[in-house]
């Protein structure tokens, strides 16, 4: 039996990191764009989307993650529990991401009937897949300041799937459909579906399971639930899991209409020019037509331009905080670190309620300082669910490590969902009007309170709960070595 605790390869580590950029790729194509991809490209009513997307969400969270979480807990291969299901989803993930964004003609009752199947099965194989690759991170090693470490890998590859989505998709769309939206979102998906297979088959064949459950271990689904509930830092880590994503949703489905209602438009058409994206952007188009390729079609309005170029520097900054989160976790505990970051990129947050609508340059720096301390979080919140799972096998001598990770997979998708309806609610709480050229004083009013207290309330909360969160640095220490002396102890049996 290989050494639970090793030091994982910088290889291994990026194997693995790629099956996130890979899940990410669909995922975040769904969180932003499917709800106009369904309305505005397949015709499909707003109102029978939104129920589409609302009722396979629920169906994600409280039907196939928990089940897909008792399911990998109990599979026995030669691979390991969780790796084979990451070899066993592939192709499949591809085939419907591709399906998903597929628009055949159906009429209005079976392009509803297409959209729905399509996508709950997408969900239901992304629940396969995603759930056994995020307990996967738990296995790899018992070392935590290499599990640390294995989550800022990763989340460094999905904050490169989020840029690829968040600003470089509707360009790319435009390009591959020859400014045919359907067209052009069927050749990405297409696109998309082939790299994230061929980088699932990559972290499959380097990634190596090596803790295991305790030789002695049979317990049920009733155990292992009663094990949970009696779990505080897991109930801990459950609600600021659904905190953080509302904050999340609620901050990704608003701040558009930040830019696009209450920012000065000329103010940030200047601050473009000023920037030299006008620029750049003219100097890369003369650079494709000169060797005969397609113009780099992106959004030419100002507020959806510099929308774009917003969600680029947060995430840019993101990834600069990600580097720092492995060694100020090793240094002061994932805890400590996690409230403290979390609460400095919350006051950036609460600072957009200030700015006057020219203030352009001071709306980016804060987004660029809130990305850069929420991006020291990103890899802290899977690290310490991993955590988790040690602690309760270290409690009850029990492991579930599936099933610790699937109730943290359903607070995110009931965090998305209640953050993405909070969207829809503020704004009509306010008076929103989307045939309106402009909004009403309230209803700006209520915009600038969403990107900034609004936004700001589940994580101020998420930092007073981490108050409850008993694993500490000298905890962690003192599981790693318990639970390490106990495996070494079980390795001849094994």
């Amino acid at each position: 039996m290989s050494n639970a605790s090793e030091t994982l390869s910088v290889s291994e580590k990026i194997g693995y990191s790629l099956g996130d950029l890979a899940a990410n790729l669909i995922f975040q194509t769904l969180v932003t764009f499917l709800a106009f991809f369904y309305t505005d490209i397949y015709r499909i009513p707003a109102a029978t989307a939104a129920t589409i997307i609302f009722v396979v969400g629920l169906l994600g969270a409280f039907a196939f993650t928990p089940l897909m979480g008792i399911v990998a807990d109990r599979t026995r291969t030669r691979w390991g529990k969780f790796r084979p299901w990451i070899l066993w989803t592939a192709v499949p993930f591809g085939v419907l991401s591709l399906l998903a964004f597929t628009t055949p003609d159906l009429g209005p009752q079976g392009k509803a009937i297409y959209a729905l199947a399509t996508y709950a099965l997408l969900v239901l194989v992304y629940s396969a897949n995603n759930l056994p690759y995020s307990a996967l991170g738990g296995v790899l090693t018992g070392n935590m300041d290499q599990r640390n470490s294995l989550q800022a890998y990763r989340f460094v590859a999905v904050m490169a799937a989020q840029f690829v989505i968040q600003v470089l998709l509707l360009p790319l769309v435009l390009i591959l459909g020859d400014g045919d939206r359907a067209e052009g979102f069927r050749n990405a998906m297409a696109l998309f579906a082939a790299v994230g297979t061929v980088f699932f088959l990559i972290t499959f064949f380097t990634t190596r399971e090596r803790i295991a459950p305790p030789p002695e271990q049979r317990s049920s689904v009733v155990q292992d639930l009663t094990d949970l509930a009696r779990n505080r830092p897991w109930v801990v880590m459950l609600a600021l899991t659904i905190l953080v994503f509302v904050a999340l949703a609620l901050k990704g489905g608003m701040t558009i209409y930040y830019f696009q209602y209450y920012l000065s438009e000329p103010h940030l058409a200047a601050f473009l020019e000023r920037v030299g994206f006008e620029g750049f952007m003219g100097g890369l188009n003369a650079a494709l037509t000169g060797v005969g390729l397609t113009e780099f079609q992106w959004p030419r309005d100002a507020p959806t331009s510099a929308f774009s170029l917003f969600n680029a520097g947060g995430i840019v900054f993101m990834i600069a905080g990600i580097g720092f989160s492995r060694r100020l976790a090793e240094r002061y505990g994932k805890r400590n670190v996690f409230g403290g970051a979390l609460l400095v990129s919350t006051l950036f947050l609460l600072a957009f309620l200030f700015y006057p609508p020219d203030a352009v340059g001071l709306v980016f720096a804060s987004q660029m300082l809130h990305g850069f301390f929420y991006g020291i979080t990103i890899p802290l919140l899977w690290a310490m669910i991993a955590d988790v799972a040690d602690y309760s096998e270290w409690k009850n001598r029990r492991r579930a490590t599936a099933i610790v990770f699937s109730a943290m997979l359903c607070g995110l998708k009931i965090g998305l969902s209640v953050g993405g309806a909070l969207v829809a609610g503020i704004l009509a709480a306010h008076g929103y009007d989307a045939d309106a050229g402009a909004q009403s004083p309230g209803t700006v009013a209520g915009i600038r309170l969403a990107v900034s207290v609004y936004c700001s309330i589940p994580f101020l909360l998420g930092v007073a709960l981490l108050g409850r969160y008993e694993i500490d640095r000298a905890l962690e220490i003192r599981i790693e070595r318990e639970l390490g002396e106990r495996r070494l102890g079980a390795s001849p049996a094994a």
